[in-house]
């Protein structure tokens, strides 16, 4: 295979999501000479994660960016509530917080990506390139040294001293680069989709419990997004009882939703998410870093995946800047990164795991919302306890922050990159 063109960068990021945009625009940011590729034309996809915490906000507001984030179209909300049968309780107040974004801010991915993109394209050193779908590492002594990639132009490969993959949960380069899966297996999938949004229609965004199902409306402006929950393998038996059926599902669990089902005329409106959690054993290996779903799936449990990945790449940032700049790029400074952001990738799994686990139960009380123990009733009462949900959901459970360097001395070489180890 003739290879029309070779790309050199100190570091290339496989995938323009969160991940690898931020890190990134965090890269070019210290000086590295960066080289992000995305498979796509542009990054208009439905339905993608696009629920940004507080703790993503702090990190914009660090770099100098969120005001300007802010002044783009989007949606708040300071409360996440659940609406029974009988009452609505709130899951997390988040105006409660100590922060200066004590909100969950709605944005269409496609918006966040163009700004930080469009941020990032104020460096240099920082390449994106568009309609590049990456195919295989270049593994040259058990050390990847870049990645091949096709272009509408033809093939080409890109060399560099570390690749990180930053492509999602469905990468193949973990396998490629033979890093082991350890897999989960959550009880839930959800089917997207979209309804209008009236005059008169509450501004929150809230989620519904009751008759055994689960849903999670958010307001997007003029629309209302829609996360159904069904159980795992439920979909066909969803569709085999037809779209008159799943709109009456709909209109029963929300009532105010009833007068307005009918706008989902086909299966082609209701998009299925096939939920999986897994994470690596080890992110890493010589040449080659992994981010995000990448690294990590996460369920959509608590919109916390989009906050997730980009924690974990201003950690790759601070941990790899300054050992790219210098052109050695050791384990250490890779498995650092895992050190710093496995255990609340953990955390946070075991959360989603308990609480898929409760919305699938047949424990509902009365109302037909899931049942708590009496012993956690009690603790729910103390204030500490109550804002738990609030500050796990808003920060995480271990908070990323930009660490600030002095600008690197420019000697007009570029760094060796002859130590990989």
């Amino acid at each position: 295979m003739k290879i029309e063109e070779i790309r050199r960068a100190t570091c290339c990021v496989i995938g323009c999501g969160p991940a690898g945009a931020m890190l990134g625009l965090m890269l070019a940011r210290e000086g590295v000479d960066v080289l992000v590729l995305e498979k796509h034309a542009d990054f208009l996809r439905d339905f993608r994660g696009d629920t940004l915490h507080p703790s993503t906000l702090q990190i914009m507001d660090e770099l100098g960016l969120a005001d300007g984030l802010l002044e783009l179209e989007h949606t708040k909300a300071s409360k996440i509530k659940a609406r029974l049968p009988e009452r609505t309780v709130t899951v997390a107040d988040l105006g409660r917080l100590r922060t200066a974004y004590p909100y969950i801010t709605f944005m269409p991915q496609w918006d966040f990506l163009d700004y930080v993109t469009g941020e990032a394209k104020r460096y240099p050193n920082f390449h994106l390139e568009m309609n590049a779908e990456a195919k295989a590492l270049i593994l040259e002594d058990g050390t990847v040294r870049g990645v091949r990639y096709e272009t509408p132009e033809g093939p080409s490969e890109a060399r560099a001293l570390l690749t990180v993959a930053a492509d999602g949960r469905s990468s193949p380069f973990r396998e490629q680069a033979g890093l082991k899966l350890v897999r989960t297996s959550p009880p839930i999938d959800v089917l997207w989709f979209r309804l209008s949004r009236l005059e008169g229609d509450p501004d929150d965004t809230f989620g519904y419990a009751g008759n055994g199902r689960f849903m999670a409306v958010i307001n997007r402006g003029d629309y209302w997004q829609i996360a159904y929950v069904i159980r795992k393998g439920e979909y066909r038996s969803v569709r085999d009882d037809g779209l008159t059926a799943f709109r009456r599902s709909v209109g029963e669990a929300i009532p105010e939703f009833a007068d307005r089902t009918e706008e989902i005329q086909d299966w082609e409106a209701v998009k299925l998410l096939s939920v999986q959690a897994d994470r690596l054993r080890r992110w890493h290996r010589p040449g080659l870093l992994c981010i995000g779903d990448a690294a990590h799936a996460m369920s959509p449990v608590g919109g916390v995946g989009i906050n997730l990945a980009i924690a974990d790449a201003v950690a790759a940032a601070n941990a790899l800047a300054g050992p790219l700049c210098a052109g050695r790029v050791r384990w250490r400074h890779r498995a650092a990164v895992q050190l710093r952001r496995e255990f609340p990738t953990r955390a946070i799994q075991a959360f989603q795991s308990v609480a898929q686990r409760r919305v699938v139960s047949s424990s509902l009380g009365p109302d037909g919302a899931p049942s708590l123990p009496a012993p956690a009733r009690a603790l729910l009462r103390l204030r500490p306890v109550r804002d738990l949900p609030a500050r796990v959901i808003a920060f995480g459970v271990w908070p990323e922050h930009i660490k600030r360097r002095e600008p690197p001395a420019r000697s007009g070489r570029a760094p060796r990159m002859e130590s990989l180890r």
